[in-house]
């Protein structure tokens, strides 16, 4: 059996499909990307005149994934501290590899202690975004 999971304080899925699922002590997240929960704004990317985007900040962008991630894992009943594994979907690698490796790295200071990680360089995404994670938390199930 399993449970659906739809955090309130992350932005609202693209699709049909909720924030996660959990199925015993798994989590598993959906794609979680850098939109902003109350607008669905985009942190970091510069539109031209056509509403195209001409630029963006990967940081910007890695930063506000982290911070959706972490408001399901809270949703969920779980911490930062209990991701096992992420894969990361880049839609420039050669550009962005580099500075997100960096934020990665604020996050998780301590390789012994990060989750399992996998980077992939990809043609695009739904939405206007750079990045996209998708995660796998162990969490143990609460004391009664």
């Amino acid at each position: 059996m399993s449970e659906a999971i739809q955090a309130g304080a992350a932005p609202r899925p693209v699709g049909a499909y909720p924030h996660a699922r959990r199925v015993g002590e798994l989590l598993f997240l959906s794609g979680i990307g850098p939109r902003e929960p109350a607008s669905d704004a985009i942190p970091g990317n510069v539109y031209d005149g056509d509403g195209r985007v001409r630029d963006y900040d990967i940081r910007a962008q890695a930063r506000a994934v982290f911070a959706n991630v972490r408001a399901v894992l809270e949703a969920s009943g779980a911490r930062w501290e209990d991701l096992v594994d992420v894969t990361v979907y880049l839609t420039d690698m050669a550009r962005d590899f580099r500075a997100y490796n960096a934020v990665w790295a604020e996050y998780f200071p301590d390789p012994a202690s990060a989750p399992c990680r996998t980077t992939l360089g990809i043609t695009a995404l739904p939405t206007p975004i750079a990045i996209e994670l998708k995660c796998t938390a162990v969490v143990k199930a609460a004391s009664a």
